[in-house]
């Protein structure tokens, strides 16, 4: 995957990665300073007022804390089945041994 080259060999790789890395960190600056409005929230019990950027990433981490907790529900829920299938597929290979009548 990675290859060793020399100090005198031009790592296009590298410089590539390091530009793109630059320009993300560009955009993040760019995109914080363009959405520091003060904007007010009405969580039912209280008001607050606070930059939207804080918004826009307090939603953010809502949104991941979500999708994680949904993937974990969601992989529970199939080990539990195959772990049922297993189970019931074992219960009638016994039934058969035993010459009893499948349910």
């Amino acid at each position: 995957m990675f290859r060793r080259l020399g100090a005198d060999q031009w790592q296009g790789r590298l410089w590539a990665l390091l530009i793109g890395l630059f320009l993300i960190a560009l955009y993040m600056i760019a995109f914080i300073v363009r959405n520091d409005d003060r904007i007010e929230i009405d969580f039912v019990l209280f008001t607050a007022t606070i930059s939207l950027i804080w918004e826009i990433i307090f939603i953010l981490g809502l949104g991941l804390l979500g999708g994680v907790l949904l993937s974990q529900i969601h992989r529970r829920r199939g080990q539990k089945r195959a772990k049922s299938r297993a189970g019931d597929s074992q219960l009638a290979g016994r039934r058969e041994a035993e010459g009893q009548p499948g349910g």
